[in-house]
């Protein structure tokens, strides 16, 4: 919590740059390219670092496919270049798997056809990653017995790429990027008025935890607020030429489906003609996503939902038992903000089915405030480039671009961890079985952090202990997040920070003995309190 003081100190009647508006991934990359270019930069958002639409997707990192139906070719190209700069800069968080879809009679195409098309897609994204293929039904049959081929003709596989941990997690690496560059960042904190006076935004906050109110300035404001930045545009009285529509998507975690022991997504064409798949996340599957327009950003996911995602997988899954809603350990529920032009007509006459994940970065030169619309994981780097030329189009001189603002520690860097992990025998810590070393999974998360993880354990081994049972993370962890990763209410931690409410079903959390050490680690005498608040806030039963 000392951190997060230390920020607001610094918002207080503070003068920067820019001003962000919202912590997803839009705003968090954005906010690490301008500090990491040398701007003065302030990020705030009303709840936690990506806790809205930016922790609610497949945890994909992929060129668009899918796409490629509405002969999308150039945002087929773009997406693919991003996938494949992700998976150079983040070696180690962001791999390249591969996608396995079956058709069967009511797909959309043919095997051949499809094939045709993986083929196409391999090109378009450079050959970066391991050719496509085209298998039978008894190859399917043999590579993933759970699949129930009985009516499928062929399937193909291609190759794109996923993040390793979770999609929240991610948009706070660039968090910590913008810190490390001196940016000024706060979570819980909301806009409560934006008046341009004389060459200036004053702004108007309310830090949410306490109530307390305070001012800050901007030469110019950034709107990253996703899902909402049409309001605030409004609230601004900026007119600009795009806008936002949404489709909902919905996830369901899973007991892990597949049986082997390598990663793969499962692709299939669903009863509307859709594609949905099933997803790897360690032990669990996720089932996903759906596609519904929806007028409101807020979606909760009911009981159709649940049931049509069910029956989607129970009739192309030969499983031991149909799934049921006591399989479910955990749900996702975002929407995309999909853009679209402004001028004519309403938020209901778009035919929203056909409208991809693209991105629009405009500027208002009178008002010094740009919106970022749409986007996507995916696109994230040019996201953060795009926006940093805007920004010195409105006239804030950058320093060059060197790149330092995103991506893992050096080669040398990793080599000596791993080096100094064989000495202290790091991974013999635990041997639970089809777990990925220790130090794999430091390393990933935590990077040059790590070293003072390893310097911990040396000088007391209960560092190296899991907490909370099965989650998979040990006590060194959470005295790091404590001490550096902004972590202002229990589920901070427990659905952004660590992805353990999504692998945990929500009774065992609420159950288990660590929970209570978990909370003391963060918040210390606060501890109570903040348990209070995360039991108050956990969902009912379905």
């Amino acid at each position: 919590m000392a951190i997060r003081q230390t920020h607001l100190d610094r918002l207080r009647d503070g003068s920067f740059d820019v001003l962000v508006i919202g912590g997803g991934i839009n705003g968090a990359v954005t906010s690490a390219a301008l500090a990491g270019r040398g701007a003065s930069v302030a990020l705030i958002d009303r709840g936690d670092f990506g806790h809205f639409t930016s922790q609610e997707s497949s945890n994909l990192v992929w060129g668009g496919f899918k796409y490629l139906e509405h002969y999308e070719l150039w945002l087929v190209f773009t997406l693919c270049r991003s996938r494949n700069r992700l998976m150079k800069a983040y070696p180690d968080n962001i791999k390249e798997l591969p996608f396995l879809a079956a058709l069967d009679q009511s797909s959309p195409y043919s095997p051949h056809f499809a094939a045709l098309g993986a083929l196409g897609y391999w090109g378009i994204g450079s050959f970066r990653t391991k050719p496509p293929r085209l298998l039978d039904p008894a190859a399917v049959k043999a590579e993933e017995p759970v699949i129930d081929t009985t009516t499928v003709r062929g399937a193909i596989e291609y190759r794109d790429a996923y993040l390793k941990d979770n999609d929240a997690r991610f948009v706070f690496s660039f968090v910590r990027s913008a810190i490390e560059a001196g940016g000024t960042v706060a979570n819980y904190v909301e806009l409560t008025s934006a008046e341009r006076v004389a060459g200036r935004w004053h702004v108007g906050l309310r830090d949410l935890e306490t109530g307390a109110t305070f001012d800050t300035s901007a030469r110019m404001l950034i709107n990253a607020a996703g899902p909402f930045v049409d309001g605030l545009n409004a609230d601004w009285g900026l007119r600009t030429d795009h806008r936002i529509v949404y489709s909902k998507g919905i996830h369901l975690i899973v007991p892990r489906l597949t049986t082997r022991v390598h990663e793969r997504v499962l692709a299939f064409f669903d009863d509307t003609g859709r594609l949905f798949y099933v997803i790897p996340m360690g032990m669990r599957s996720v089932i996903g996503t759906t596609d519904t327009r929806v007028d409101d950003p807020y979606t909760p996911i009911d009981d159709d939902d649940r049931t049509f995602l069910l029956d989607q997988i129970n009739k192309r899954l030969d499983l031991p038992r149909p799934l049921t809603f006591d399989d479910i350990i955990a749900e996702r529920s975002g929407v995309r903000p999909l853009v679209v032009a402004s001028g004519g007509g309403d938020k209901t006459d778009v035919d929203w089915t056909s409208l991809s994940r693209k991105h629009e970065i405009e500027a208002d030169p009178s008002k010094q405030a740009i919106t970022i619309f749409g986007g996507k994981l995916t696109d994230c780097l040019n996201v953060g480039e795009e926006v940093a030329d805007a920004v010195e189009r409105l006239g804030l001189p950058l320093e060059p671009d060197l790149g330092n603002w995103y991506g893992e520690p050096a080669a040398d860097t990793r080599a000596e961890f791993y080096r100094q992990s064989r000495l202290m025998r790091l991974d013999d810590l635990r041997d639970k079985p089809e777990v990925e070393p220790l130090s794999d999974r430091l390393w990933r998360r935590y990077g040059r952090r790590a070293f003072s993880m390893l310097e911990a354990i040396r000088e007391d081994p209960t560092m190296g202990q899991e907490i909370m049972g099965s989650t998979d993370y040990l006590r060194v962890e959470l005295h790091l997040a404590a001490s550096t990763e902004m972590i202002t209410r229990l589920e901070d931690f427990m659905r952004r920070r660590s992805k353990i409410e999504q692998v945990v079903a929500d009774a065992d959390i609420v159950d288990s003995t660590g929970l209570r050490e978990v909370a003391e680690i963060l918040f210390g005498d606060r501890a109570d309190e903040k348990l209070d608040e995360y039991f108050m806030s956990r969902p009912g039963p379905r």
